[in-house]
This record gives structure tokens, C-alpha cells and sequence, in this order.
């Protein structure tokens, strides 16, 4: 049966409460209904979909990348996006690549994970 959807990516940290507060921050992501697992986490939702999973009690050397390079999100308000990385002194890489209708701008979280953030090309910087 062929695949129709991505429903989420996964998160490993050794700080759950401080990957919250960063998606809160940055991404709008609200913490939501999490089955009673055993480890410690939190399910992040955009609106009703739980689309980040936040995986806890890890250690910090655990905390490394695998073969996956990013995870992206469609999101709105660019500039506001900027003033948050540049508040909080974030390094970050915004492009605009020929022949797209896209703004990519690419950051990491405190875990080390790659985000991409996509905004509609008419939000100009």
C-alpha cells in the first residue's frame, strides 16, 4: 500500500521542556495529547495533527544525526521567524532558490536537528 502522507517526525533530547518551549517558540507547535508511554516526551501539534514527537531521557552524546537531513514545515511570517533566530542569536540560512515559489530558511535546534521552515515568495525580507 503506497504511502499518502508524512504524519510525523520524531525528536530526541535530553532537555524535553526546553524543546517544547523552542518548537513553541519558533514553529507555533503546541504540546497535545501523548499516550501514557514509558520515557519520557511530549506530542507537538499544528492544529489538530500531532506533528512533532518529542522523545526525552536521552543523553547528550546520544543525541546525534542520522540519515535523514531535515524535517520541513509550510509556514507564515518570515520576517517575524527572522527576529526570533536573530533574538536569540541562532545561526540560520535563508534562501530563495531560482524557479521556486518558496523562501527556505534552514536552522537547528538545540538537539542538533536541521529544520526547514518554507514561506510563500511574496513574504519578502
Amino acid at each position: 500500500m503506497p504511502a499518502t502522507a508524512m504524519n510525523h517526525f520524531t525528536i530526541l533530547t535530553d532537555d524535553v521542556d526546553a524543546t517544547i518551549a523552542f518548537y513553541g517558540d519558533l514553529l507555533g507547535l503546541t504540546p497535545g495529547a501523548r499516550p501514557p508511554l514509558n520515557f519520557p516526551g511530549a506530542w507537538l501539534y499544528a492544529g489538530e495533527q500531532p506533528i512533532l514527537h518529542v522523545v526525552g531521557g536521552r543523553s547528550r552524546a546520544e543525541l546525534t544525526a542520522g540519515v535523514i537531513d531535515h524535517m520541513a514545515f509550510t509556514s507564515e511570517g518570515l520576517a517575524e521567524t527572522i527576529a526570533k533566530l536573530d533574538a536569540r542569536g541562532l545561526r540560520y540560512d535563508c534562501r530563495h532558490p531560482p524557479g521556486r515559489e518558496t523562501w527556505q530558511l534552514f536552522f537547528h535546534d538545540p538537539n542538533g536537528a536541521r529544520v526547514e521552515m518554507d514561506f510563500a515568495a511574496d513574504e519578502m525580507r
